[in-house]
């Protein structure tokens, strides 16, 4: 059975903004994105849609644009770069600033950019300037509508991991809340160990801004749209020098960003650009999202699309997202790649063994079973055998050290020829009995499903065999 892939190739970093332009690009709907965000009932903002050429290479560019204020660089905002770094730190200023200005480097009259925005255009929770807010005149935004504590330009409010969960609850699909709690939660706990702070005593852009939560919610929304089996992702391509940031220079990648690659293993190629370009969101998004490391060996490409950059560097700001489908699964005669696990345990009780297995095959495993051993000492041991897919591997080790004693698993890829096969059933005098049928060079071979047998043994009161010849000789049903 052939698979959807998604492939993001991050040669010049990633950020929200490039991940939700390429997958937009790829073909997610923008409809179905304009309807999840109207659902959000969230204020301050308005999304904007086009395209822009870097390097000469046409992509297409996602904004979240904060009315009053000018058009800034979303890898600076994550990381407190530049001027957009003060509100959400200052948790003891005062919030009666009749403008929601908190920024003590820059005086009142350096954010009203337009002599007409005076200080009631910025209460923008109650009367709405349309012309202000519908920029883009191809996608209505009345649908943002009045959560008095969003915009980390507009109030002085600061939201914490809890207050970002309550608005994706919002959402009606599923998928889409689970992915987006799951990438938000990457980056708060990363903050938290930066910041040296319980998560829910947080409070920063990338977990309370508005544009931090519309760029991850989207990500999301465009994932689950796009309806993709599996997630793939390059190497992260990261930048060297040093930011600004509110306590000072900071050098690429910044605490966020470091702590996210150490946590979740995501391989990182640094190089000469200087800035940054893979942002906390970014970093969040790879490791909440690939659900493998590595490219099929082969595939189709079926489309590709690109989500610019808001930065210029030698080479193009765009990440260049692809969507790939698999052949369909081998057939008669054909080899097949598979990972094998082992590991020797000599101190767990049958009870543990045989949970755990039961546990590894409800989790996907192709096949476990246990092989009796003599280990060091003349100890009488199993040794453990897992078969599983190689996106199944973190999966499949992590139930194996939670639930026996084991320190250590092999593993290793090991080939496999396999029959071609299907399932189908027979009717028999004792009722229908589950089969699967294999077939090699013309032969057909059938295997009734011990379960199914075992069912009408039990109500006919009848030997095992009595049954099981029964099926192979029965005529097949379907």
């Amino acid at each position: 059975m052939s698979k959807k892939v998604l492939y993001l190739e991050c040669f010049s970093g990633i950020s929200g903004d490039m991940t939700v332009g390429a997958l937009l690009d790829l073909g997610a709907d923008p409809e179905v994105l304009k309807q999840s965000l109207d659902s959000l009932h969230v204020d301050g903002y308005e999304v904007k849609i086009g395209r822009s050429s870097k390097c000469g290479i046409d992509a297409c560019d996602f904004d979240v644009l904060i009315p009053d204020q000018p058009e800034y660089d979303e890898g600076h905002m994550h990381h407190h770069d530049d001027d957009h770094d003060h509100e959400h730190h200052h948790h003891d200023d005062d919030h009666d600033h009749e403008h929601h200005h908190h920024d003590d480097d820059h005086d009142h009259e350096h954010h009203h950019h337009d002599d007409d925005h005076d200080h009631e255009h910025h209460h923008h929770d109650d009367d709405h300037d349309h012309e202000h807010h519908h920029h883009d005149h191809d996608h209505d935004h009345d649908h943002h509508h009045h959560d008095h504590g969003h915009g980390h330009h507009h109030a002085h409010v600061h939201r914490n991991i809890h207050d970002v969960f309550a608005v994706i609850d919002r959402l009606e699909n599923e998928h889409v809340k689970t992915l987006a709690k799951k990438m938000f939660m990457i980056v708060a706990e990363a903050e938290s160990k930066a910041h040296g702070l319980p998560i829910e005593e947080v409070h920063f852009h990338e977990v309370g801004a508005i544009d931090s939560i519309v760029d991850i919610i989207s990500v999301a929304v465009c994932v689950d749209n796009l309806g993709v089996d599996d997630i793939v992702v390059s190497e992260l391509y990261e930048g060297s020098g040093h930011v600004h940031c509110q306590h000072g220079m900071m050098p690429v990648p910044v605490p966020a960003t470091a702590n996210i690659v150490a946590a979740n293993h995501l391989p990182m190629k640094i190089t000469d650009a200087q800035g940054e370009m893979v942002t906390p969101t970014g970093a969040a998004i790879v490791a909440a999202l690939r659900t493998q490391d590595h490219l099929p060996e082969d595939y189709q490409l079926l489309k590709i699309g690109l989500g610019a950059g808001k930065k210029d560097f030698p080479k193009a700001n765009v990440l260049r997202a692809m969507l790939l489908e698999t052949k369909d699964q081998p057939q008669t005669g054909e080899e097949e790649d598979i990972w094998k696990l082992e590991s020797n345990i000599d101190d767990c009780s049958g009870e543990v063994l045989g949970y755990t297995m039961e546990r590894l095959l409800a989790a996907g495993a192709r096949d476990v079973c246990y092989a009796p051993i003599y280990m060091k000492k003349n100890r009488p041991a199993y040794m453990l055998h897992v078969l599983c897919d190689r996106r199944q591997i973190p999966a499949m080790e992590e139930i194996i050290f939670n639930e026996t004693t084991t320190i250590g698993i092999r593993r290793y890829k090991v080939e496999r020829t396999i029959l071609k096969r299907h399932e189908a059933k027979a009717k028999t005098a004792y009722g229908e009995v589950e089969l699967k049928i294999c077939e090699k060079n013309g032969i057909v071979y059938r295997y009734p499903e011990y379960e199914s047998v075992k069912k009408l043994c039990e109500a006919a009161g009848v030997p095992f065999k009595v049954v099981y010849q029964a099926a192979c000789e029965a005529e097949i049903s379907e």
